[in-house]
């Protein structure tokens, strides 16, 4: 039998740079399917489990990827195992990742215990960034770099139902514990994080006197803050014979008007991008009369008349939508002097001080979500790029259900989202603008924002298209580890990159309070649930765009 003091189960039989292939040791030198340590029941061979690879005084750490048995020369049953090498554990107990010195074949091969994993696990204890617990061990608590997860990007991918929003509500939990003068902002798309109006019940998961909930429509992200670049998207047809007219017209007119609204402000150099304001209402005069002049009395057309019928129609339309009032017609917003306000607001550090920002935009319709992330996401990068401490000021941004407005694909209405997120992440490391995406279909995220994550943390996913995309991003060696995504539980998730020490299945800490994300409870529902629900209602809220 194995004892305590004696670990040996096994040899390596086959050796290469990305993979070993291990034989157990026969019943008759004392192999048992699991054995118990202390508190502690070990399955020897489990996979997921951490084994080490002992050979002429190095140690290397090493993940069991699959077992299975074959018949020997001798007519036995040899139980063999393929191994991952994750990195090598130092004279000090420490661990480093890679092998510099790899185990040759009859290298010994051996169980780790609890207090090894939890000493190799320790290695981010300082920072008590505690997410959760090791899957084979609930004994050994889980921690990750907050350096590495919240600086240098990170991507939660898992499918609908597999604890995404648990998973995000507990690490900020997490964060806020151990990290309380974080700065984090979160785009809610479904009202998870904050509080519904016409749920009542629903409360934000974090502490009230930590969290702000603002709704995108109540924050006002007002048209004058658009780019030069944003305004010839909403206002201008490319496909129009006349764009190219509009669009070098639309410039000088900004120019003139930005100008004249902002004397007083002694800014010196303005350029059409320069986030100031300018009356809206005066650049539609400006183009009705570029549009209606005529020359010779009336006799002749000059080089402007009648290019900017579809612009003028265009941005009539976007006037009457109700839904476009918040960006086109702001209450709050309507001076240079009120972007300050602004960006307090958005930062949390508004009239209601706050560590975490909750932009809540369920409530704006879809195809105004475009306009309204871009600029969340260009207003994140732009304070911290423009503020000479950002270094003693890190903002931390989590882009919920990103694959719906950072498209992998050229995805029309989408473009000015894509480049205000992909910004963040190719140079937001930079200027403290830390990035994390959220999704439920990877395939069909922007390639570029996943490229640059270095962290990740994959629920499970079971569309073989988003499981071949994962394994093709994260490190070499939790490819094998990621065999394991289609079995995952709920709540259970595998992390990889460079804020954990090796590539980990762990479980989520229950978050506490939970999102308001639960299960609908159907067959409750079905079974006893009201019989009438107001019709009258819900065409009402329809018809309004309210919920």
């Amino acid at each position: 039998m194995i004892s305590e003091k004696n670990t040996l189960i096994g040899h390596l039989v086959e050796s290469s740079g990305s993979e070993c292939v291990a034989q157990l040791i026969s019943e008759d030198e004392g192999y048992v399917p699991s054995l118990t340590i202390g508190d502690e029941e070990i399955r020897i061979g489990m996979v997921g489990s951490y084994l080490m690879v002992r050979q002429a005084g190095t140690y290397v750490l090493v993940i069991v990827e699959s077992m299975w048995q074959e018949v020997g020369d001798d007519g036995k049953m040899e139980r063999m195992l393929r191994l991952n090498p994750l990195g090598e554990i130092t004279a000090k107990g420490g661990f480093e990742r890679g092998v510099a010195h790899y185990p040759t074949t009859g290298a010994e091969l051996h169980i780790v215990t609890a207090p090894t994993l939890e000493i190799l696990f320790s290695k981010y204890a300082a920072a008590n960034f505690n997410v959760g617990k090791l899957s084979a061990s609930d004994s050994v608590n889980v921690y990750i770099d907050p350096d590495s997860f919240f600086g240098r990007h990170a991507a939660i991918l898992g499918q609908s139902g597999a604890g995404k929003s648990w998973t995000v509500t507990s690490f900020i939990q997490s964060t806020l514990k151990s990290m309380p003068n974080a700065h984090v902002v979160i785009l809610d798309l479904h009202g998870e994080y904050g509080t519904k109006d016409w749920d009542p019940t629903t409360r934000p998961p974090f502490p009230e006197d930590m969290v702000n909930c603002i709704k995108a429509s109540d924050l006002e992200i007002p048209y004058w803050l658009l780019t030069y670049e944003e305004l010839i998207e909403l206002l201008i047809d490319m496909d129009d014979p006349n764009a190219s007219v509009q669009i070098a017209f639309l410039r000088g007119v900004l120019l003139e008007l930005k100008r004249e609204a902002n004397q007083h402000l002694n800014l010196g150099h303005i350029t059409v991008d320069s986030p100031i304001y300018f009356s809206l209402d005066d650049m539609i005069k400006r183009f009705k009369y570029a549009n209606e002049t005529t020359a010779d009395f009336g006799k002749s057309k000059t080089a402007l008349t009648g290019k900017f019928d579809q612009l003028l129609v265009k941005l009539q339309s976007r006037l009457n939508d109700t839904r476009y009032d918040f960006l086109l017609k702001p209450k709050k917003r309507t001076s240079s002097e009120s972007l300050p306000g602004l960006m307090r607001d958005f930062i949390g550090l508004g009239e209601k001080r706050a560590k975490v920002t909750v932009l809540d935009i369920s409530s704006v319709p879809f195809d105004v979500h475009p306009t309204v992330t871009s600029q969340i996401g260009r207003l994140a990068f732009e304070f911290n790029y423009w503020n000479p401490k950002c270094r003693e000021f890190p903002i931390f941004v989590i882009a919920e259900e990103a694959h719906a407005y950072i498209p992998r694909d050229h995805v029309g209405g989408h473009e000015g989202t894509r480049r205000s997120f992909e910004r963040i992440a190719k140079a937001g490391r930079k200027y403290a603008v830390g990035l994390c995406v959220v999704s439920q279909r990877p395939n069909e995220l922007s390639e570029t924002v996943l490229a640059q994550c270095s962290s990740w943390v994959c629920l499970r996913i079971s569309n073989p298209d988003d499981q071949d995309y994962v394994r093709a991003l994260v490190p070499d060696s939790a490819r094998g580890i990621l065999e394991a995504l289609t079995s995952l539980a709920q709540g259970e998730a595998i992390a990889a990159g460079e804020a954990v020490p090796m590539p980990v299945r762990f479980r989520v800490t229950m978050p506490n309070p939970p999102p308001n994300a639960q299960s609908i409870e159907y067959a409750e529902m079905w079974k006893s649930g009201p019989e009438e629900t107001d019709v009258e209602h819900i065409v009402d809220c329809w018809r309004k765009q309210r919920r």
